[in-house]
């Protein structure tokens, strides 16, 4: 066997090897305590066990994507709680749709009106009745009828103190949508607390679709007030709530929350994870990303591994290498999965993903810091 190809292997396996240290595990809220009574269908009733809860949903032209979510809502078995629709100047008609299914619309009027999800969620704050706060992105919702009532159970269970973030699982429906599946690795190793020494390096935020936390310790921090016009809010606040010595916990969603990211198209795609990816690298762990690079990098070693080993015809590094490219497709799978329904069929072309990825967070890094602009849902973001 060739000398390159022996280090071709040595290096891919060593990268798989590194890719399993990057990315242990991937946590979710797991209640022990399961005494909350169910309650009768009808009416609503409040629980003693669990304050009063405000579900804030920011809203901008989410007519064809908030209904799952609001009827998730409707059919949990936890019933304490108001749903309040912050509607973001939207030019579609998600206000009625959200009224029809029984949430309570907030209509912001002035200079506020139209100002982002941070002014729409700080807006809701400020009228919500609860004593805990869920501040839910529009495309996200429960998976189950008992989804809430674990979410809540667990915040409970830690303290009932900071932040309790979910990344919620991501659902696939059309085929372009599995060019998200290596920025859903990427995210979650980003926040810095899924690797193998768990919790040692602070995280770098909070997720941003699903969090959860108390009234009071949302003001102390500031809220989403303080972080406004930040274009990555998520890790902003997590921030904010760390500068107050306030615990920030990211874990997983499967079985509780999901999202369907970005149907629109994939234009939408592009644009959406265009205008996070460049800035959010920025908080994660130089160790981290050090991980996640070679890991990355690792993808393209074994390509080349079996590329090489067949134009050399030598049988021995064409077993090796094609075990090594099939190692990596499993365990791109395998993390991929602990975040979405990807389908296995997807990894036997892994490099394509990370070439795709590696291609989009280019043109994030242009847009962000040479053009200074990025665009989402028709708006033209400053950065």
């Amino acid at each position: 066997m060739a000398a390159s190809n022996l280090i071709n292997l040595a290096v891919g396996f060593v990268a798989v090897g590194v890719g399993f240290l990057m990315f242990k595990s991937l946590p979710k809220p797991e209640p022990r305590n399961h005494s909350l009574p169910k309650p009768e269908p009808e009416p609503r009733q409040q629980s003693d066990d669990l304050p009063f809860l405000s579900v804030i949903i920011p809203a901008r032209n989410e007519s064809a994507r908030i209904t799952p979510l609001l009827e998730s809502l409707n059919g949990q078995n936890l019933r304490s709680f108001e749903v309040l629709v912050v509607d973001d100047d939207s030019s579609d008609n998600t206000a009625a749709v959200a009224e029809n299914l029984g949430a309570q619309v907030l209509q912001r009027k002035g200079e506020r009106q139209g100002a982002g999800k941070s002014a729409a969620c700080w807006y809701g704050a400020n009228q919500a009745k609860g004593e805990w706060l869920l501040f839910l992105d529009a495309d996200t919702y429960f998976s189950s009828a008992d989804g809430l009532q674990n979410l809540l159970l667990s915040y409970k269970e830690k303290g009932a103190k900071g932040i309790l973030a979910l990344q919620p699982f991501h659902t696939v429906r059309k085929l372009y949508e599995n060019l998200s599946a290596v920025f859903n690795i990427i995210v979650i190793v980003g926040m810095n607390g899924f690797t193998a020494w768990g919790d040692r390096f602070q995280t770098a935020g909070s997720f941003g679709p699903c969090i959860l936390t108390n009234k009071d310790d949302y003001f102390l921090s500031g809220g989403h007030k303080k972080i406004e016009g930040a274009l990555m809010d998520d890790l902003a606040l997590g921030e904010a709530f760390l500068d107050k010595n306030l615990p920030v916990r990211c874990l997983g969603g499967k079985g509780i929350i999901s999202f369907r990211m970005y149907p629109e198209g994939f234009k939408s795609l592009v644009e959406g994870w265009c205008k996070s990816f460049a800035i959010g690298s920025k908080s994660t762990h130089p160790l981290v990303m050090g991980m996640t690079v070679i890991w990355i990098a690792g993808s393209f070693i074994s390509a080349n591994a079996l590329i090489s080993a067949i134009a050399s015809a030598d049988t021995a590094a064409m077993i090796m290498s094609s075990l090594l490219y099939m190692v990596y497709a499993v365990q791109t799978g395998l993390f991929a999965r602990r975040c979405g329904d990807f389908p296995w069929f997807i990894f036997l072309f892994h490099p394509v993903l990370f070439l795709f990825f590696i291609g989009l967070f280019m043109y994030s890094s242009f847009r962000v810091n040479v053009l200074h602009t990025v665009t989402w849902k028709g708006r033209k973001i400053n950065v």
